[in-house]
């Protein structure tokens, strides 16, 4: 069999292929995100890198419990919390229990935090609210609570109601350290 010489433009065209799948991948399904600070710990911890679902733009919705990605307009970086209230609730931290709408919500991703910082006597996460959630906003915190810029406070120590537009994404997957590959919802 005689092989066919590959035309010069050939290559270039592969090249091109495989630049514009990346770019749309990167853009619209998923994307590479690196955890910065230890207030999702010890759920995500820092300098992990986690893979990110983009497609709740346009399929999926966001649920209370999900790990999203903010996107901070004025400082360009990306905040990871986990979604606390959504859109119309009322929510109020008591004696450390969530209370949403008047209803005691149980966050069993806070088993560990709980027990580390019940070793030092403090609580997790100080009484506040009742607060409203405004419309197509949502409630953020952290699991590392004592640690965590989140939507409690005001500004410039929180981030406040996080608006639906500045949410990129849900965290998916941890991809490194390799031997800390996991599930993070």
């Amino acid at each position: 069999m005689e092989e066919k010489p590959q035309k010069n433009g050939e290559w270039v065209k592969t090249f091109a292929s495989v630049l514009i799948i990346t770019i749309i991948i990167r853009t619209f399904l998923f994307a590479p995100v690196s955890v910065d600070g230890a207030s999702m710990e010890p759920t995500l911890h820092d300098r992990e890198k986690i893979i990110v679902s983009k497609t709740i733009n346009w399929v999926g919705e966001i649920h209370r419990g999900d790990i999203v990605i903010i996107k901070d307009p004025e400082e360009k970086m990306n905040y990871v919390k986990r979604v606390i209230g959504l859109p119309g609730e009322t929510i109020e931290m008591k004696n450390d229990h969530l209370h949403i709408n008047g209803e005691e919500i149980n966050e069993s991703y806070l088993t560990e935090a709980k027990k580390v910082t019940s070793l030092h006597g403090t609580t997790l996460t100080e009484d506040f609210g009742p607060v409203t959630i405004p419309k197509d906003h949502y409630f953020v915190m952290g699991d590392n609570r004592p640690h965590s810029m989140d939507s409690r406070g005001i500004a410039p120590f929180s981030l406040g109601f996080i608006a639906e537009d500045r949410i990129i994404g849900k965290s998916k997957l941890v991809i490194f350290p390799f031997k800390n590959i996991r599930k993070t919802n």
